[in-house]
């Protein structure tokens, strides 16, 4: 999961002025100027600004807002269906899409709408809506209107995400901003294997409407936290008037291009396995393996491990390029699945069926880190010259169609993890081709 919170956060509008790697990036705290040359407001230039440590902390909070708001719902599923869904258990996880949903939508306004009234604003909406919507959630009685409220909840906490990252583009850059990027990644990494774990904890002591009063208490804090101790990072000189013409523009241009057109297709069918197997990991590991207890221990353990591709990118993206690392993982993930498929169709169950759908989990969490930032990258090349848009436009497109194509996926669960690994195998296959259709498109455009 991680991975794939990971790979959004280059959907981050990163527009404003730039501080010097030099100034910035190798102090211990960032810099502010006086509310007349950086356009801020007084209130703003009286606080004392947070050192590294508080504003890593601070970020990964911000962010870390998806990975508490999807992997802690995990293990409230089997509640939620019996309770809301007695009739259909398998629409209980729409909970999980429905939020992705939402969050995609956002995605593509949050960050226009930060370069237009400031960062601090948009977070601290963003922020207001989704806690409002926990609220809604926690009281509903039905799924419907559940999925309605998380829908909103995944749109409020766009802002928080996307915008979180264009404070940090605002603060620093080149070598400084790669290296805070870094430490809240470490501290974004650990965050999700350990989300289910709590959201047990909480469902266990109040049932799993508590779980959205978790949501409350974590929002809040951190919104407090950014409003009493981070200044407005975005002067108001360097703001643009928020116009849907201009969104509209973008969006023609990114989709006109046929390189990032199919890269963000490529990069929607990798999203949508991912959201696959979240979608249904917890049914398998409780239907189909009788594990329901020890789901969260074992969800942890693969997404840490699996944590280490992301690493394992860094080092090899230098020397063997994007395009070789996506259509090798691609490759790889459609005949691990495929080898899923074979032993679920040929009757494997058990102590050995668990040991082959974990070993799988874990390549499809794997795969994420050599995948997503890599495609994300691809599709960003051509748009250098409207980046922050296109990489909003790109975000939300890959996101929204990545559910339409986990959906069906999760909602064929049979008690059994085969119809999972013919998904994801169908998904890999389709990227697969995609990949090989922009190689081809690539080639024949001119040098």
């Amino acid at each position: 999961m991680r991975l794939a919170h990971g790979g959004f956060r280059a959907a981050g509008i990163f527009t404003a002025e730039r501080i010097s790697d030099r100034a910035v990036g190798d102090s211990h705290h960032f810099q502010t100027r006086g509310p007349r040359s950086r356009g801020c407001h007084p209130e703003d230039a009286m606080q004392s600004p947070p050192g590294r440590t508080e504003l890593i902390a601070l970020l990964a909070m911000l962010i870390a807002t998806i990975a508490f708001s999807i992997d802690a719902m995990l293990p409230a599923l089997p509640e939620i269906g019996a309770e809301l869904s007695p009739d259909d258990l398998n629409r209980a996880q729409l909970v999980i899409t429905s939020f992705v949903l939402g969050m995609g939508i956002g995605t593509l306004f949050t960050g226009p709408l930060s370069d237009s009234f400031g960062r601090k604003p948009v977070i601290l909406g963003g922020a207001a809506v989704y806690i409002v919507m926990s609220l809604v959630a926690a009281q509903e009685d039905t799924l419907e209107l559940l999925l309605g409220a998380r829908v909103l909840q995944g749109l409020g906490a766009a802002g928080p995400r996307v915008v979180a990252l264009a404070v940090l583009r605002d603060l620093f850059s080149g070598r400084g901003m790669a290296r805070i990027m870094s430490f809240i990644m470490m501290v974004f990494t650990v965050f999700p294997a350990f989300a289910p774990s709590i959201g047990a904890l909480i469902i266990d002591v109040g049932g799993w409407r508590s779980i959205f009063l978790a949501f409350v208490v974590f929002s809040a804090a951190s919104a407090a936290w950014l409003m009493l101790r981070l200044p407005e990072t975005l002067p108001r000189e360097k703001r643009r008037p928020f116009r849907v013409g201009t969104l509209r523009h973008a969006v023609g241009e990114v989709l006109s291009n046929p390189v990032v057109r199919i890269s963000i297709g490529v990069q929607a069918l990798i999203f949508a396995m991912l959201f696959s197997m979240i979608s249904s990991v917890q049914q398998i590991y409780d239907t189909s393996f009788g594990r329901a207890e020890t789901f969260p221990l074992w969800f942890g353990g693969s997404a840490i491990f699996a944590a280490t591709g992301s690493f394992l990118n860094a080092k090899l993206v230098m020397r063997l390029g994007m395009r070789y690392l996506v259509t090798t993982m691609l490759a790889v993930q459609f005949v691990a699945a495929g080898i899923t498929v074979t032993l679920f169709t040929g009757g494997i169950s058990g102590d050995w069926g668990f040991v082959v759908f974990l070993l799988w989990q874990v390549t499809v969490f794997f795969q994420m880190g050599l995948t997503v930032g890599n495609i994300n990258a691809i599709a960003m090349e051509p748009m250098g010259h409207i980046a922050g848009l296109a990489a909003s436009v790109i975000g939300a497109l890959a996101t929204v169609m990545a559910v339409l194509f986990a959906v069906p996926v999760g909602l064929m669960f049979d008690g059994t993890p085969l119809p999972l690994a013919i998904g994801i195998c169908v998904e890999a296959g389709l990227a697969l081709l995609l990949m090989r259709w922009l190689a081809r498109k690539e080639a024949a455009q001119p040098a």
